[in-house]
């Protein structure tokens, strides 16, 4: 496709897409009072995170959620009140973390915020008696992709830094999505989940690129480095990928941004994490599956619960 064509389809989303606002997302006025509320995990506004304390005598495991929102909206109150009160049930304490978003910032602005989420609540284990051995992520949309890609990506710790956040792991035991996208290149979205998922705005404004430069060798070098998918190896972590979109083909002249949520995009992460024997489980809600049942089900297995 000539890059002026491929320009167009990018430009065409609209920020009322099913991307922006994903219906898996819980509503703020159901959620119980957090035991911690806006603490700050690093300088900007948004570096700021809510934990409930699971009520357990012995250090719990961690729960962190981020947000969906198209990379340019979104909030930690929007965690599902279903899977807190089942995580809370369970044993293990959730922590629901807010980000900086676009076009204040740019990839990877959005995926290293959250990765210091996860290092400040490591950091902070004593504290809120967690075991930092135990530690799993779940998102919806645009906070699944950030989930997977943290989760996939080698560690982010950096061992020789001076600040004993940088110094925390970023590895999990497992992860919990729903509505994930796997890869944010607009030319394999096509491919996998239809022309309309292809046209959505967050696909231009996560990156920051300019007019002219969707088809650049910038720009692919940007979508290869912002999907989780590129760094998926055989020691990553197991994923239970949930999604509610239709099943079927959605039609090219659809609204833009229609299918970002495509369970074809958990199907395309399946195969990739079957090649290297990693569990993956992608459930349909039309198939009768609950989420927050069975996700925080998946995170008691892989925790040992």
């Amino acid at each position: 496709m000539k890059p002026a064509a491929l320009l167009a389809i990018l430009l065409a989303g609209v920020l009322s897409s099913p991307f922006a606002a994903n219906a898996q997302d819980g509503p703020r006025s159901k959620l119980p009072p957090p035991d911690f509320a806006n603490v700050s995990y690093g300088p900007h506004a948004r570096n700021v995170m809510d934990v409930w304390l699971a009520k357990s005598a012995k250090p719990a495991p961690l729960l962190l959620y981020f947000h969906g929102g198209g990379f340019r909206a979104g909030d930690k109150g929007n965690l599902w009140p279903a899977v807190l009160r089942e995580a809370l049930g369970a044993g293990i304490t959730v922590a629901a973390a807010n980000y900086r978003l676009s076009p204040d910032v740019s990839f990877p602005g959005h995926y290293m915020d959250c990765a210091r989420a996860l290092q400040f609540a490591r950091h902070s284990a004593k504290a809120w008696n967690i075991d930092p051995a135990r530690v799993a992520l779940i998102g919806s949309s645009a906070g699944a992709g950030t989930s997977l890609w943290i989760a996939f990506h080698d560690d982010l710790a950096d061992r020789e830094s001076d600040d004993p956040v940088a110094r925390e792991s970023t590895r999990v035991s497992c992860v919990v999505v729903a509505g994930a996208q796997p890869t944010y290149d607009p030319r394999v979205i096509r491919e996998v989940a239809g022309e309309a998922a292809s046209r959505h705005q967050a696909l231009v404004s996560m990156y920051g690129l300019k007019p002219g430069e969707a088809d650049s060798e910038k720009a692919h070098r940007l979508y290869g480095q912002a999907a989780p998918i590129t760094y998926l190896t055989k020691d990553d972590p197991p994923v239970y990928a949930y999604y509610t979109e239709p099943k079927t083909a959605v039609p090219p002249s659809s609204r833009a941004g229609t299918g970002i949520h495509h369970p074809n995009l958990g199907l395309y992460l399946k195969k990739h994490m079957d090649a290297l024997n990693i569990e993956c489980v992608v459930a349909h809600k039309s198939d009768g599956h609950n989420f927050p049942a069975e996700g925080v089900a998946f995170m008691k297995k892989h925790f040992g619960l």
